[in-house]
């Protein structure tokens, strides 16, 4: 079995496998930051009282590392203002009052046939695509590496190995022509003769579907890996796939290889063949709410709206936590009143009982951190460096590659803030403090 080292095994709880998606109505007002993506903000290009209709350009790129962002109603513009983003900081955002009318601008349909690699590159540049796999790089970015890096391989990851996240699970399901048509569209982008279509042996009905899927063709195969978490991170992906080691401080294409999200090949097909902009996306709502599932949603939509077309909370439980995305990676909310933005896969709400946090007693030296850590580092050796100021020693454990995906702090029986710690040590040498 394909597999990578290190790891760890959560209980899954994808119960919510099974749910086909819905689409929400629309939100009454939408919440747009300027901030949702990689790289540098977007500029309004609208105006408080413009009227603005759906998929309509309402701020631009600032640069090459940035996106566009596209209205996700039809309405007035009300406000561009600093609101809180699910990141935890404030951010300047449009905000747009619904009309309900729904409005679209005019979707320009294209022929790929009739495309050359850098026409599809500017589409999906102004589509303002990101990954939607939570990192939201801006995919034309991605899709533009430099000449020298020749790219031999492009893999689709479809893992979703975060504990509760569904939806990546559905929409293979439920679009599997857009998927694999945009995942034809970036192997030609990219003048790649070899795709891959990555699916953990948890999704059993999906590997049965493409199993009998008559139209597959022989350059895209399908790869089963072992159900374990964080399979479906860029560079155990790698490894588990194609066997190969991205080095320390090095990128998928340093190795001849591009990843790309479920949802992000879908929207890049959306934007393509029938010239729709990113301006919703699949998202899971799990936990304790009354009516869990994989809801379609519009940019900008408040929390609290979400959770009220799920039927609001099981109950008013003290200490519950509401998370933006898995509860392995996600942030957690301090209030619903924060937009979905393009990279939100998903909102996660445990009980105190299931989110309790711990003190954090001394290190036993175990090593079970070192055991799990995917990314060959020392956990508690950089956390013991951070607790006791012994920054200069630091860069010698390369902090900078984790990927803080938590398993270190999963399998710590001392319950020691190890990602936390971590973060600190990344932060301190990414601003050159050390």
């Amino acid at each position: 079995m394909n597999n990578f080292r290190g790891g760890i095994h959560p209980p899954q709880s994808k119960y919510t496998s099974q749910i086909q998606t819905e689409e929400i109505p629309l939100p009454k007002k939408a919440v747009v930051p300027l901030s949702q993506h990689t790289g540098s903000p977007s500029k309004p290009v609208v105006s408080v009282g413009d009227l603005v209709k759906t998929g309509q350009l309402i701020a631009a790129a600032t640069g090459f590392i940035s996106a566009n962002l596209h209205s996700p109603v039809s309405g007035k513009v009300s406000a561009i203002e600093s609101r809180l983003h699910p990141c935890g900081y404030n951010f300047d955002s449009i905000i747009i009052d619904s009309d309900d009318k729904d409005e679209t601008v005019e979707f320009k349909k294209n022929d790929p046939e009739k495309l050359f690699p850098n026409e599809i590159i500017e589409i999906i540049k102004n589509a303002g695509i990101v990954g939607l796999g939570g990192a939201a790089f801006p995919t034309h970015v991605k899709l533009s590496p430099p000449k020298e890096k020749k790219i031999d391989s492009v893999i689709l990851n479809g893992c979703e190995c975060e504990p509760y996240l569904t939806c990546d699970h559905r929409v293979i399901l439920e679009e599997t022509e857009k998927v694999v048509g945009g995942l034809k569209l970036i192997m030609k982008v990219l003048d790649v003769k070899t795709g891959f279509i990555a699916i953990e042996d948890n999704k059993e009905d999906v590997i049965s579907l493409f199993s009998n899927l008559p139209k597959l063709e022989n350059d895209i195969k399908i790869i089963k890996l072992k159900t374990k978490y964080p399979q479906g991170a860029e560079k155990q992906l790698i490894k588990a796939v194609l066997k190969r080691e991205v080095p320390s401080g090095k990128l998928p294409m340093d190795v001849g290889c591009v990843v790309q999200n479920i949802q992000t090949a879908k929207a890049i097909y959306e934007a393509v063949y029938e010239g729709k902009p990113l301006y919703e996306r699949v998202i899971t709502i799990a936990g304790f709410v009354k009516r869990p599932g994989n809801l379609k949603v519009r940019i900008g939509t408040l929390l609290s709206e979400i959770i009220d077309y799920c039927g609001g909370f099981v109950e008013d439980l003290p200490g519950r936590k509401i998370i933006a995305g898995g509860p392995m990676m996600g942030i957690t909310q301090f209030t619903l009143d924060v937009p979905v933005v393009k990279g939100f896969s998903g909102l996660v709400i445990l009980t105190e009982k299931e989110s309790k946090s711990y003190e954090p007693s001394n290190c036993i030296r175990c090593g079970k951190c070192v055991d799990v850590c995917p990314m060959y580092l020392i956990p508690t050796v950089i956390s013991r460096l951070i607790e006791k100021a012994r920054y200069e020693e630091l860069k010698n454990y390369n902090p900078l590659d984790c990927m803080e995906c938590g398993c270190c702090a999963y399998e710590c029986p001392a319950k020691i803030h190890l990602v936390q710690n971590i973060k600190l040590a990344k932060t301190l040498i990414q601003q050159k403090k050390i």
